[in-house]
């Protein structure tokens, strides 16, 4: 926005309240009339009653939006959290409801002679709102200081981002709304677990060796953990990348069970002294806090394995003691054979995870380091093969036949000595699904999620794949179940990208926009997505946004080509065809 600075303007503090109708477009394309009409009656009978209860100034509505001053952040907040439930509450039967995403910042305005007000108070506000998710409510650190202790919400802290236009990074705060007795954080709503069976989170263990470096090697055997209670079907089991966003937080335990829709949490702590190590763990009910049993295990770190199995033995024997002793010995992954390359593979998985450039090849490193020393180790093979997997996928590969055959064949060697390891699996699912094999990925992804329906990665590479053989609506779901599986994952922005890749799959263009944008807001740094984000913009005939889109995409990829792009997308060749149309309307060169 403009900011006017002739003898009209009037300057004041004020918070500043953005909201949008999400999917307004899809939509009026599909009931125009009927779409206008419910706008119309949603904003005389809730939204501006709601704005006036709390005392707020209507500045003005844009389309599906609307702009809120309000003299205080309390206020904004209240009659945000009561715009979102009233709006959730007022679904007219079989037409799909509408939500609303709204953004709240703290700032200086400037207030035009007809009221209308501009400045960085508001453009933060509106930056906020996109950023927000179907449902939810995004508020800056200035509006979070002045309401955190007068309010009885619960805050998710997101951290800081950079928006367009702003000159500094703006600390994110979402608030988790409670619906029906259950959190909500937006689009991904934390409903009670989806089985009949019992459901857990394992939070990260506390390393209290006196070596900081020791860090990972706490976070493995957390990993280690999860992984095997994820393998019972009748267990619903938090995916570790959600469970590690409380690492170095204080955690309320009943808070815990509420966000994440757990009825047992496991927490613990590890120290290690030489070869030395003790594991301290604990299995409390989340609904009362209760500690339903507490234990310590001593060892040697050469049997850190059999501890990690003894743990998960007690927390399935208090949980669930029907479950089989062989149902255990089945959750337990081949072990390697090499301790070191054990310690190298741990300090490789968050480089694994990070998708940037440097922290892949920081990654290749170990997990080539593991495999000097342990050469049949699965997991280091499949976390190798997927490092180049993503060196295809993202355009960073120099050789991309090369690297297509070497992912296909160490994906290949891991699932031979790994043959019924869920991830593994799904290395080897993403890499024949790289190959374009997609008939033996669906097998791979089909046979994984048997083996382990907890996991969140493996729905997220089954969405992927359906977005590739043109089954977006199936795509959709499993995304979304990979969301209830891991709802705070900072890997979360890629089922983000795969929705919005789904809804270009569709040709609902502005859709897809939307939800492409939405992962760029929560992964910044990933300027590839740009190269489905600039062809969304175009076809939905933004073609200024689509160009500028491209300019960012060559700031990191300066010599890339529509070719290179079309060489590292699995889409079908249809939907290749109209991704190629779309960057060349937004000027990038064949």
């Amino acid at each position: 926005m403009s900011s006017p600075t002739d003898q009209t303007t009037q300057r004041r503090l004020a918070a500043v309240l953005a909201a949008d109708v999400v999917g307004y477009s899809d939509l009026m394309s599909k009931d125009e009339e009927g779409t206008l009409a419910r706008l119309r009656d949603l904003r005389r009978q809730v939204i501006e009653p709601g704005i006036q209860a709390h005392r707020g100034r209507l500045v003005k509505t844009v389309g599906d939006g609307f702009l809120v001053e309000f003299a205080s952040p309390l206020s904004a907040i209240r009659c945000a959290v009561d715009l979102q439930e009233a709006v959730a509450a007022s679904s007219d039967g079989d037409a799909k409801p509408f939500r609303l995403r709204i953004g709240i910042n703290l700032g200086d305005i400037m207030i035009e002679e007809d009221g209308d007000i501009f400045g960085d108070g508001v453009n933060i506000a509106s930056r906020l709102e996109q950023m927000a998710l179907p449902g939810g409510i995004c508020l800056s650190a200035k509006v979070y200081e002045e309401v955190r202790d007068k309010l009885r919400l619960a805050f998710e802290d997101l951290g800081e981002h950079q928006f367009k236009n702003i000159g500094r990074p703006i600390r994110v705060y979402c608030i988790l709304l409670s619906t029906d007795g259950a959190l909500a954080h937006g689009e991904r709503k934390l409903s009670a677990p989806a089985t009949e069976g019992p459901s857990i989170a394992v939070l990260p263990f506390t390393n209290l060796s006196k070596d900081p470096e020791q860090e990972y090697f706490a976070d493995g055997i957390v990993e280690d953990i999860i992984s095997a209670l994820s393998r019972f079907r009748t267990f619903l089991v938090i995916a570790r990348n959600t469970t590690f966003t409380y690492k170095g937080r204080s955690v309320n335990v009943p808070q815990v069970g509420r966000e994440l829709g757990v009825r047992y949490v496991l927490e613990g702590s590890v120290r290690r002294s030489g070869d030395r190590i003790r594991i301290t763990a604990q299995l409390i009910d989340a609904a009362t806090g209760m500690h339903l049993w507490a234990e310590h295990y001593d060892g040697v770190v050469a049997d850190v394995f059999d501890l990690q199995d003894q743990i998960t033995a007690s927390v399935i024997g208090s949980i669930q003691p029907s479950i089989r002793a062989a149902e255990i010995e089945r959750a337990r992954r081949k072990r390697p054979d090499n301790l070191d390359a054990y310690d190298l593979v741990m300090r490789a998985l968050p480089n694994v995870w990070a998708l940037e450039y440097d922290a892949n090849q920081e990654a290749t490193r170990l997990l080539e380091e593991a495999l000097r020393l342990d050469p049949n180790y699965p997991l280091a093979l499949s976390l190798a093969a997927w490092c180049r997997g993503q060196r295809i996928v993202y355009n960073w590969s120099s050789n991309v036949a090369e690297d297509k055959r070497e992912t296909l064949r160490e994906a290949q060697a891991a699932a031979v000595l790994g043959h019924d390891d869920p991830f593994i699996l799904t290395v080897l699912g993403a890499a024949l699904t790289i190959t374009r094999e997609y008939q033996r990925a669906a097998a791979m992804l089909d046979r994984a999620l048997s083996l382990d329906p907890n996991s969140a990665w493996a729905w997220n590479r089954s969405g992927w794949l359906r977005d590739y053989t043109d089954e977006p609506e199936i795509a959709i779901e499993h995304f979304e179940r990979s969301l209830r599986l891991s709802p705070f994952d900072p890997m979360a922005f890629n089922c983000e990208l795969g929705i919005g890749g789904a809804h270009f799959v569709a040709k609902r263009y502005e859709a897809a926009a939307h939800w492409m944008a939405k992962g760029l807001v929560s992964k910044p740094s990933a300027t590839w997505i740009h190269r489905t984000l600039a062809p969304s913009y175009a076809l939905a005939g933004e073609l200024d946004k689509a160009r500028g889109s491209v300019g960012e995409l060559l700031k990191d990829y300066p010599e890339i080509r529509i070719s290179h792009i079309l060489q590292a997308l699995a889409f079908s060749k249809e939907v290749l065809d109209r991704f190629a149309d779309g960057l060349r309307q937004a000027g990038l060169p064949e």
